[in-house]
């Protein structure tokens, strides 16, 4: 089982020889996300760094930029999804909502609706289909749904994915464990962030968008 552990104020320390990969997002003409692609296995050995103060030149992996930039990770306790998350109803599903861990990867809508309009529709078993659809391709687990009051998650294997100018896409219920000692909620999916700007750190919350980090360069 792989583990992801906090340096002070400097990367994420992987162990456990956890698969890297590159991922991005398949669109539409009208650049709408459709899916995910795996663009590359990046070679990697059991244990690896990864830089999440934003500034490496050699993303993914950390080469030492924290230290002279001064980097502070200023990482806390989340909590839980179940206390973060709001409950948006459905019929025959329930949709859980947490706006703090939005990546805004964006599969959540389209052009003619989205998952907070479509939830009132879930009665319909074709909208239902169409909001479970959306959900599971959701990678920060910003959204899920429940069914029969349990939970529902796609299955994800143990990997990390390096999303193209964006988060750490970790799946498959690896343990993260902060610079204190403090381990997050495992779940099955969650982004972390990697811009060196996100305010719920070491969790993404969209804040690359804004910041206009790219992988390329400095």
């Amino acid at each position: 089982m792989g583990a992801i552990n906090s340096a002070e104020n400097g990367p994420l320390l992987v162990n456990g020889d956890v698969p890297l990969e590159r991922r991005r997002q398949v669109e539409t003409e009208h650049g709408e996300p459709l899916a995910w692609e795996t663009t590359q296995r990046v070679e990697t050995k059991d244990r690896y760094a990864l830089c999440r103060c934003g500034g490496s030149a050699n993303k993914p992996f950390c080469d030492g930029t924290h230290a002279r930039e001064g980097f502070v990770a200023d990482e806390g306790d989340t909590g839980s999804y179940a206390d973060r998350s709001t409950d948006l109803g459905g019929t025959g599903i329930t949709v859980r909502d947490d706006r703090s861990i939005c990546e805004h990867a964006g599969y959540c809508g389209n052009q003619v609706t989205n998952v907070w309009k479509a939830v009132a529709d879930t009665g319909d078993v074709n909208t239902r289909t169409m909001v479970i659809g959306m959900i599971d391709k959701c990678p920060s687990g910003a959204l899920t749904y429940e069914i029969d009051g349990e939970s529902r998650e796609p299955i994800l294997p143990e990997a990390i994915g390096v999303i193209d100018d964006g988060p750490l896409w970790v799946t498959g219920g690896i343990s993260i464990t902060l610079a204190d000692g403090t381990q997050l909620e495992t779940r099955n999916r969650v982004t972390l962030c990697r811009c060196g700007q996100s305010a719920n750190k070491p969790l993404c919350d969209g804040s690359h968008k804004e910041a206009g980090f790219r992988d390329s360069g400095g």
